[in-house]
């Protein structure tokens, strides 16, 4: 009987799906009385009301917090008389048409303003109260002979949207947003479409498409199976703050269930991931997931991955195989590389806190697509970020005032560092159990031209200066995990600083761009840093390239490894040549070890 009105956020779903709207007022019309929603907040001006006449027409008003009740009191008495002339003007109408008996005649008689009173515990409210002390929840407004419940800033569902293509087998988290509401205390019921022919001769049947409950599907996140496919789907969300439910929402997918591409490359990876890590254990995971801007494109096509069908190069598809993949390890700390903007803020981010975790983004400059930190709620908090971007931090910051001054002997090598727009994630995180158990979490992607190691090593050298400040002067002794593509193999320059502490000035790489771009300088850094992992044969398998570009740096000194997951067979990255492929999302595989505190 009443509507929700719904903001700008809601109405981009309208591109993704249909969206209709439940009045969810079981409650209220059992008390015999009709809802009248407000909402009110205290950064805005203006309080919002929303009712239903009798004659059925909505009405939704604005009004400002600091009016007099009485005014709008009159506002609503003269929507309420405009309502009663129209249905008094249908009614005439009527009566004029042939047949029409005297009782409707008498019906079109002009109406008369009817009384609006609101009234809170039985006492009429005064006239001169401001509305934004008025309108307080369980008063009762008043239009002529009907009553209306008030409910002051109700859960209410602000954005629902489901993705563009799902596939049998894989999860479908849907995008939500939701005021005065937590979507752990709020009700899921999903539904999918009838076949055809199933509710014909029904009696009653509607000329739209019949529905049927999936029975024991009541969570946010829904998983269809093979049975499902060729069939709609349908997601009715009730939105709940742990002590009221507000108006429901319903959402109906844009097309059917596909089937899904059977067996994937991280099926069996998921055996050993099943469970979140025990109390003790913080499973991380590095994964570049190949940024959208960059497997898109016509050269993507023909040129880096001519060998990856079409199909599966498209967003919508990865987006299915990535959140079932990364939802499956059951990550503590999930460090992402190459994630496009939107996809973190419309896919990522929703559908991985629906399975418990909170994702952090840090876009690089002058690019669509950055890093992504996720961590899990219930293990960490977070104290703080201190993300930078490295040309920045090189040319700005005092503590890289040293490193700056040698790169001044080498203006050309200086100048192309400068022009990098390469960045470096940190977040600080503590232990929910353990408050004296806190971590630094590093994520990065550094400089990917393969005659660019001298480039690598002054981000590295940047990267590691900052980490000392971070965790030896704002929170002196808190471990380092330094996740990323650092697109470099163990025999680089880059390796061996990170492993061993120091690079001698005359290593090879400070010339990896030749003599006139050089840069040869000595370097340290504190860490006792190892990769988690070990060396693993690749970690990126393209058709003309494989090498391990990814790691898991720990501090040895107060982490240690407690397993490591097993590597994807040569046979399953070979299955369809290379990556990605209709089995595999990205070019890169994800590195997954579980560590404990020593």
């Amino acid at each position: 009987m009443w509507r929700l009105r719904a903001g700008s956020s809601a109405l981009r779903g309208g591109a993704w799906a249909r969206i209709s709207q439940r009045a969810g007022a079981e409650a209220v019309a059992a008390a015999g009385m009709e809802r009248a929603v407000v909402r009110c907040v205290p950064s805005e001006p203006k309080l919002s009301l929303s009712f239903a006449l009798a004659d059925g027409s909505h009405k939704h008003m604005q009004r400002d917090q600091s009016e007099p009740l009485g005014r709008a009191l009159s506002r609503i008495a003269t929507n309420a008389l405009k309502g009663h002339a129209k249905a008094a003007a249908r009614k005439g109408r009527r009566a004029a048409e042939p047949g029409a008996g005297a009782a409707a005649a008498a019906g079109a008689a002009g109406p008369a303003e009817p009384l609006v009173k609101l009234y809170y515990r039985e006492e009429a409210v005064g006239d001169d109260v401001l509305n934004v002390d008025a309108w307080q929840d369980g008063a009762v407004l008043q239009i002529g002979d009907v009553k209306y419940k008030v409910e002051r800033n109700p859960p209410a569902v602000t954005e629902l949207q489901l993705p563009r293509y799902i596939m049998a087998g894989f999860p479908v988290c849907p995008k939500l947003g939701l005021e005065f509401g937590e979507p752990e205390r709020s009700l899921f019921r999903w539904f999918r479409e009838a076949r055809p022919g199933a509710a014909a001769g029904a009696p009653g049947a509607s000329a739209g498409p019949a529905w049927v409950e999936v029975g024991g599907a009541h969570e946010r996140v829904f998983t269809p199976s093979n049975a499902d496919i060729g069939l709609r789907l349908k997601l009715r969300c009730t939105p709940g703050n742990g002590q009221r439910l507000g108006p429901s929402r319903e959402l109906e997918s844009a097309g059917p269930v596909e089937a899904g591409p059977g067996a994937c490359t991280f099926d069996q990876r998921h055996l050993y991931t099943k469970r979140v890590s025990g109390d003790g254990l913080v499973r991380a995971v590095t994964y570049n997931v190949l940024a959208d801007v960059y497997a898109h494109t016509e050269h993507s096509r023909a040129v880096l991955y001519p060998y990856c069908a079409p199909y599966a190069l498209g967003l919508d598809y990865r987006l299915n195989l990535l959140q079932k993949e990364l939802s499956g390890y059951s990550a503590d700390v999930l460090c992402l590389q190459e994630v496009d903007r939107a996809v973190f803020h419309d896919s990522l981010a929703p559908a991985l806190d629906a399975f418990g975790l909170h994702g952090l983004f840090r876009l690089k400059q002058h690019q669509h697509e950055g890093l992504a930190t996720f961590f899990r709620r219930d293990k960490f908090r977070l104290l703080a970020q201190h993300d930078i971007a490295y040309q920045q931090a090189l040319a700005g910051d005092p503590l890289h005032g040293a490193l700056l001054e040698q790169l001044g002997r080498y203006p050309q090598a200086r100048d192309r560092v400068l022009q990098r727009s390469s960045a470096l994630q940190v977040s600080v995180l503590q232990s929910t159990k353990d408050s004296s158990k806190k971590i630094c979490v590093a994520n990065t992607h550094l400089y990917w031209h393969p005659r660019g190691g001298h480039i690598r090593l002054i981000q590295m050298a940047v990267a590691l200066t900052h980490l000392k400040h971070v965790t030896h002067d704002l929170y002196p002794g808190i471990p380092v995990l330094f996740c990323g593509d650092f697109n470099s193999t163990p025999s680089t320059g880059m390796y061996s600083f990170v492993s061993t502490g120091s690079i001698s000035e005359d290593h090879e790489d400070w010339t990896s761009n030749g003599e006139e771009e050089s840069c040869n300088m000595s370097l340290t850094h504190p860490f006792r840093l190892k990769s988690a992992c070990g060396e693993p044969a690749y970690t990126n398998y393209v058709g003309g390239f494989h090498g391990c570009l990814d790691y898991i740096f720990i501090d040895f000194t107060a982490l240690e490894v407690e397993q490591v997951i097993p590597m994807p067979s040569h046979e399953e990255v070979t299955t369809h040549q290379a990556l990605p492929s209709v089995s595999h999302p990205s070019d890169h595989i994800a590195l997954i070890c579980d560590l404990k505190w020593k």
